[in-house]
């Protein structure tokens, strides 16, 4: 058996550890159940110094230290790899997830610490990587789903691992591996009143995967998205609109929503999913409306919405929850069923109100689906939280004005996110050149620099700079639409050409120069 220490790396400087991580808490939970000895030290959690990192890495004779996360933990991985190799020689530093499923080779060069990667999703590579490792077998070739160094140091890709097809054959996560205290102290989700009342919040993941293509947006291995193309004879990963989509069953949901209320005493959870209404759909539109009613009959619906009273976290008993939605895939019907089982707030990525960019971005949706979603929502008495981004590749003052008035309509209040390309999204393929042309050809500086997109960092906006972005943002937030013209006056004048003359004239001999428009009835929130 081996002696496996996994290591959360710091994610969201800025913020408060919010989330167990939910993907190390299902592979320890896998290879205890295989027989292995797991510690995990959370630095996200703990928030430690290096010092401290020094002393867990030096507490054992390790055989492997394993760690994972997404682009933005890149640099917290970077010094947790190096500090690995420096304090635990013997042990085989294992790395996965996105950061380094986006980009296998880079990473492997970036950092020479790693010695062997987890390419895609992992239930089933990383236990086969521990057997190996325990039968003294280092020779990783025959282990689908890895990347490692040949002898000259040169990385090389496996093939690709299969999907794990039956997901409720996964375990519960090992959550009591993790300081949970820390997690419980941070469980507040200011998404709605329940959330906001939270103190005792874990996430689960009830599905993987999207059936949507969001050229913003990145799957990493986990929704059949994951190809692999030759290169110089070589193997590298790519990422197409191919898809898996799997979920767990209603019960696995209930059942594990019953374990965490039991044994941690939760009383919120937030569903990780990328889009609850992907999985609604594709199981006949009949998976969250069975959740719901096995919420309900397992005893997990909230005292506050079984007497219809105001929600008081003091007294009511049962699990509140949220997660998120689609414009377009959400209906009356699923809404009300989920409300009277608790579901409390839903996450709406409506990206922009402009029609024109809407139809650039693979979103599926429309600008009046997403203002009949925000309706239905809150007609069903769940929150609707609307996510936008400012700095579309196609941004223009047209779209910029098309989000104040829609907010304006609609009441909302909203400070966009800034569009970033993250790696393994077709904005990163599409635009790799222009962002290494911002970071003086460095890509590593652009991964050191890329965060949780409430920061600018590589700018892919057809016509508008980094300053530029920043300002209209403030304006669209002040509803300063008089001197938003302004500007827009002042940039046409500095600027005799442009950028987005073709597509707008494009758009506009399509929609015979007209402007699909929202209805101007205003929504009022609850």
């Amino acid at each position: 058996m081996a002696k496996v220490l996994f290591v959360n790396p710091v994610i969201r400087e800025e913020d408060d550890p919010r989330h167990v991580p939910y993907g190390i808490a299902l592979l320890a939970a896998i290879i205890i159940r295989e027989g292995h000895l797991v510690q995990v030290f959370d630095a996200n959690a703990w928030r430690a110094s290096d010092a401290v990192l020094t002393q867990v890495l030096a507490a054992d004779r390790w055989d492997v230290v394993a760690l994972g996360g997404i682009t933005t933990a890149y640099r917290s991985i970077k010094q947790i790899v190096r500090r690995a190799k420096d304090i635990a020689p013997q042990a085989l530093v294992v790395a996965g997830g996105g950061f380094l499923t986006s980009m296998p080779h880079d990473i492997m060069r970036f950092l020479p610490q790693i010695d062997v990667g987890v390419v895609g999703e992992a239930f089933v590579s990383f236990p086969e990587l521990l057997r190996r490792l325990d039968a003294g077998n280092r020779d990783w070739a025959k282990v689908p789903g890895l990347v490692w160094r040949r002898s000259d140091g040169v990385s090389h890709l496996n093939p690709e691992q299969p999907l794990l097809r039956d997901i409720d054959r996964l375990p519960y996560p090992a959550w009591e591996l993790f300081p949970l205290d820390v997690y419980f102290k941070n469980s507040m989700a200011l998404y709605s009143e329940e959330g906001m009342g939270a103190r005792r919040r874990l996430d689960i993941n009830a599905s993987y995967g999207c059936s949507l293509i969001c050229r913003f947006c990145f799957h990493l291995g986990i929704a059949g998205d994951m190809e692999q193309v030759e290169e110089n004879g070589e193997r590298d990963v790519a990422f197409g609109y191919k898809r898996l989509i799997r979920y767990h069953s209603p019960r696995y949901v209930v059942s594990l929503v019953k374990y965490a209320r039991e044994k941690f005493g939760v009383d919120f959870i937030g569903f990780l999913d990328e889009n609850l209404m992907t999985m609604h759909q594709s199981s006949g539109k009949k998976w969250l409306t069975d959740i719901a009613d096995l919420w309900i009959a397992e005893g997990l619906q909230p005292q506050c919405i079984r007497d219809g009273v105001p929600h008081d976290p003091e007294r009511c008993t049962g699990v509140h929850w949220g997660g998120t939605s689609h414009a377009t895939l959400c209906s009356p019907e699923v809404l009300k069923a989920i409300k009277r089982a608790g579901c409390s707030h839903l996450v709406y990525g409506y990206e922009t109100f402009s029609a024109r960019v809407m139809k650039t971005i693979g979103k599926g949706a429309t600008p009046e689906a997403n203002e009949r979603s925000l309706r239905w929502t809150l007609e069903a008495g769940i929150r609707p939280i609307p996510n936008q981004m400012i700095g579309f590749p196609d941004e223009d003052f047209d779209s910029l004005r098309d989000n104040v008035l829609a907010w304006n309509r609609l009441g909302l209040q909203v400070k966009p996110f800034f569009a970033t390309p993250y790696p393994g999204t077709e904005w990163y393929q599409k635009y790799k050149s222009r962002i290494l042309e911002q970071y003086d050809g460095d890509l590593e500086a652009f991964l050191l620099d890329v965060g949780d997109a409430t920061r600018l960092t590589a700018v892919i906006s057809k016509k508008f700079n980094a300053v530029e972005i920043y300002g209209l943002r403030e304006l669209m937030v002040q509803r300063d639409l008089k001197r938003l013209a302004e500007y827009e006056a002042e940039w046409n004048r500095l600027h005799p050409v442009d950028p987005l003359a073709e597509e707008k004239a494009a758009w506009a001999r399509r929609f015979g120069g007209a402007k699909p428009g929202l209805t101007a009835r205003p929504i009022l929130t609850p």
